[in-house]
């Protein structure tokens, strides 16, 4: 690891506090994190996963107006020997076509079940279902990789999803485009998960940040409860636009830590680095930033760093990754 930057960050860190999560978590610590951050935190130790759908509605121009809707995402679940895994949805190429495809052919199933359906984008899907507000449900980064059956939705309602969804299945198995995704080399999309769950007329608490950056995917609904949001930026313009209290979320490194492949993860490290790290210790060393919060996470850990530019002064503390070891 060639990360002198953050192992300066790190090492001079005013202050250090690391947080143990659950191993059978139904969201990530990252995503915990920032649940709390946008008054989401009640909600998230009710349902499990951030409730986020009518925050991402809005993100799409979608008006969600009553209803509790959950976010939907198509998917491919892995047959193993005994059990069924959730495999990443980056690593799902599905075309906007076939998107549609999919969505037409389960959206009749969904109307026939009492169900609103509405389409966002090529991975992410709305439903409404108010008799389904009491699930438990899990991110689909919590899920990935593991026995599906822990992370399934459960309470209230989970067996007329779980019926619905094999509907869903079973319909999708038998259509042509499955077939057509195999002879081009692609995973089989064969089924849907269900996570996100929130009231269209639920209001989150008041956002700690004047300004988010750069947040993709789910997280771009938390755009949605900030004052502001910019969202593509670079190091020099986030650190032009002054932000009171910004956010920026480094999501690079996900997909290769959740495919075990450490040596992409490494690139996407020094990408980080170099793009990132280099420039803000530069920006907070001339004033032009005067705090710094890091907070890395994995799987069942999370860490918070506070870095300003007195604890920088001190130059006897040798960079050193080692306080991101519990």
């Amino acid at each position: 690891m060639k990360t002198p930057a953050l192992a300066t960050l790190v090492a001079r860190a005013t202050s250090s506090e690391f947080k143990e999560f659950d191993a059978f978590s139904r969201a990530l610590p990252h995503e915990a994190w920032l649940s709390r951050q946008f008054g989401l935190e009640d909600r998230l130790s009710k349902n499990g996963s951030p409730s986020i759908a009518a925050a991402s509605m809005q993100a799409f121009g979608l008006k969600p107006d009553t209803g509790v809707w959950f976010m939907l995402q198509p998917v491919h679940i892995h047959i193993a020997r005994d059990h069924l895994v959730l495999t990443d949805m980056r690593q799902l190429t599905i075309s906007e076509q076939e998107s549609h495809t999919l969505f037409d052919l389960a959206k009749p199933l969904f109307d026939e079940a009492g169900k609103t359906l509405l389409y966002g984008d090529t991975h992410t899907w709305f439903v409404s279902a108010d008799d389904w507000a009491e699930l438990n449900t899990s991110t689909p980064d919590a899920a990935c990789g593991h026995n599906i059956d822990i992370w399934m939705p459960k309470g209230a309602g989970e067996r007329d999803w779980r019926k619905l969804q094999n509907e869903v299945q079973m319909h999708w198995h038998a259509d042509a485009i499955n077939e057509e995704r195999a002879m081009r080399g692609l995973k089989p999309v064969n089924s849907l998960w269900l996570w996100g769950g929130a009231p269209a007329a639920f209001s989150a608490g008041t956002a700690r940040y004047t300004e988010v950056f750069n947040l993709r995917g789910w997280m771009r609904a938390l755009g949605q409860l900030a004052p502001k949001k910019t969202e593509v930026a670079d190091a020099a313009k986030l650190t032009t636009s002054a932000p009171q209290h910004g956010l920026i979320a480094f999501d690079s490194l996900i997909e290769s830590a959740l495919a075990g492949d450490w040596s992409e993860w490494l690139v996407q490290l020094h990408a980080l680095e170099n793009d990132w790290f280099s420039p803000l210790l530069e920006a907070l060393k001339s004033g032009k930033i005067d705090q710094i919060g890091l907070i890395p996470t994995h799987n069942t850990g999370l860490t918070e760093f506070t870095i300003n530019r007195n604890s920088l002064r001190k130059f006897w503390v040798k960079p050193s990754l080692t306080k991101l070891v519990p």
